[in-house]
């Protein structure tokens, strides 16, 4: 039986713009290294990560280059072109792998620096037994669903039943190409997570749930830097 191999594709495809820097958050300095360095190295740990991809703003190649040539890295073995919006990221990685079969692509947002190699681990673990899978926490505040314009409350759903997505991402590989296949089709195609991609447009697959935890947090507003600094830095 041929073993499946398990990439890690980290995705930094973004341009810095919404966190107001001149360069994108992933190059932002933090506790002694650049932000996707930190999430490059938790995959490059993790014994159950065979090869890392990364895929980058088209702008910042060079420069994600130069990152991986002062770094002592083994299993990243792909640097690919990134697009404007998150899917055209997630679609580079799938052409990059062609038509093979006996691949896991796990993907995580660079922008998520301290995930742990527990999370990584289980994500793997899961997808020995299911096709997809996703990380999460529970919601812990009540959550409001709005009118179009956001004026008025139309329904709290329980929390019970809500919980906040985080990263890594994980589907065999013939489930989520299959997915974008039928996604691509669709003229009014918009996404912003494969998971939804995959619920949307391949509904009759299940997506398992791994724990996530609050220390993984996506790098968003520049007061997040304190507290990932802080964790970092244990």
């Amino acid at each position: 039986m041929n073993k499946t191999t398990n990439i890690a594709v980290i995705l930094a495809g973004g341009s810095g713009q919404r966190f107001g820097t001149a360069l994108p958050k992933q190059f932002l300095p933090l506790a002694g290294k650049t932000v996707i360095e930190h999430s490059i190295d938790a995959f490059e740990e993790c014994a159950a990560i065979d090869e890392i991809a990364v895929v980058m703003n088209t702008d910042y190649l060079p420069q994600m280059q130069s990152i991986i040539d002062r770094n002592s890295w083994k299993k990243v073995r792909k640097l690919l072109p990134g697009g404007a919006e998150r899917h055209f990221s997630t679609l580079s990685a799938i052409n990059a792998y062609g038509d093979c079969s006996d691949i896991n692509l796990i993907f995580h947002d660079a922008a998520r620096p301290a995930v742990s190699q527990r999370i990584i681990e289980k994500t793997v673990t899961a997808l020995q037994n299911h096709p997809a899978v996703a990380v999460a926490i529970s919601a812990t505040d009540t959550v409001f669903e709005v009118t179009d314009d956001g004026s008025f409350i139309t329904a709290i759903p329980s929390r019970k039943r809500l919980r906040c997505a985080q990263t890594p991402q994980a589907f065999r590989i013939d489930i989520i190409r299959g997915a974008y296949r039928k996604a691509l089709q669709d003229p009014d195609f918009t996404s912003t997570d494969d998971c939804g991609v995959l619920l949307k447009y391949c509904p009759e697959v299940p997506i398992f749930i791994v724990a996530g935890d609050t220390a993984n947090q996506k790098l968003t507003y520049p007061e997040d830097t304190i507290s990932l600094e802080r964790h970092l830095s244990k």
